[in-house]
């Protein structure tokens, strides 16, 4: 599901994800502290937060989650300023360093997904490499967002002239990907696990363009709070990452098979499985998650870097005034472990 972060729309849209989803008394809530969650709404992250549902690691750090899915990263950080949501544990951030550059409390608390697990896909016979792409319309979110910034970086990165292409906000991968299989736009971003079934979709992915390997020192995700949330509501800051933390670790493990299988089978109702065995191959391959919950000074600068290169931020921050990791030391210890 995904909804539009107005106040009231989201609290109810939280609410509701929060109780209806995980099946659970309103007695069991009031003995819990609710943790107000806002991620992205790619297709990888609602398998994953199905999988969190299933193993209710949430719930085994005294939390009551409310998970919102949203589809533009823009929006979850004014949702995050405003009070609306306690933290972001698995989103695109590099909206969240101009928002800091303009006098926004926030800070960056942990990694989640580092290696990008999404490719670049075309349905039009005249577009066949990167390079094709000067002119052409491809899909995306708004500046700076997520999905907008892995493209931008890879097509950069490859000597492609990004400022011919014209992108089209269109919003999350899924929505991006189902665009490229209708025709409507010219390419853009989709799981990588489209790849294997390339002739359903009738789609094809282009040369170098799949993300995981051209551009591993892009990180896909993290989280984020804000410095009020920080402040007042650190407990529950570390509980959800301690919880996201066994998350990621489990996910990594041979034997979450086939509590992975059902959980992306529940929240993509056309996926297939030969789709999730790619995915978990995936997985199990690249381990692509921060299990450790660590983000470096680098990777947050490489992350900045694109943000002046783009025009969305003037210059590259302090670590110190963009990251707090002390809560993820925290949460470490929670479940063993350090950053």
């Amino acid at each position: 599901m995904t909804i539009n972060l107005s106040r009231r729309g989201l609290m109810i849209g939280a609410g509701a994800l929060g109780t209806a989803s995980l099946g659970l008394p309103s007695s069991a809530f009031s003995q819990a502290r609710p943790a107000n969650i806002a991620n992205a709404a790619g297709a990888i992250n609602l398998a994953m937060q199905e999988l969190m549902k299933s193993q209710r690691f949430l719930e085994e750090m005294g939390l009551a989650p409310n998970i919102v899915n949203v589809a533009d990263g823009s929006k979850i950080v004014s949702s995050l300023i405003g009070g609306d949501m306690d933290i972001s544990t698995m989103s695109g951030f590099g909206q969240v360093f101009p928002a800091i550059e303009r006098g926004g409390k926030l800070k960056i608390l942990a990694g989640a997904m580092l290696l990008p697990s999404v490719a670049i896909f075309t349905s039009k016979a005249n577009v066949t490499s990167l390079k094709d792409l000067e002119g052409k319309i491809v899909g995306s979110g708004s500046p700076g967002a997520l999905v907008h910034q892995l493209t931008v970086a890879l097509l950069k990165k490859k000597g492609v002239d990004y400022k011919r292409v014209q992108f089209v906000n269109i919003g999350s991968s899924v929505d991006v990907f189902r665009a490229v299989t209708v025709g409507t736009i010219d390419a853009g971003i989709g799981e990588v696990t489209y790849a294997a079934e390339q002739e359903k979709y009738k789609v094809r992915m282009l040369p170098e363009a799949n993300l995981s390997t051209e551009l591993s020192e892009y990180t896909y995700q993290g989280a984020y709070a804000s410095d009020r949330t920080i402040e007042t509501k650190r407990d529950i800051l570390v509980r959800t990452l301690a919880a996201y933390a066994k998350l990621y670790r489990f996910v990594h493990k041979p034997e979450a098979k086939e509590a992975f299988f059902k959980a992306r089978s529940a929240a993509l109702k056309k996926t297939s499985d030969n789709e999730n065995e790619i995915l978990w191959r995936y997985l199990q391959n690249y381990k692509p998650y921060a299990v450790n919950l660590a983000l470096t000074e680098e990777r947050l600068n490489y992350m900045q870097g694109l943000n002046v290169e783009l025009g969305v931020q003037k210059k590259v921050l302090p670590f110190m005034q963009v990251a707090d990791m002390s809560i993820a030391r925290e949460a470490l210890k929670m479940i063993g472990g350090d950053v």
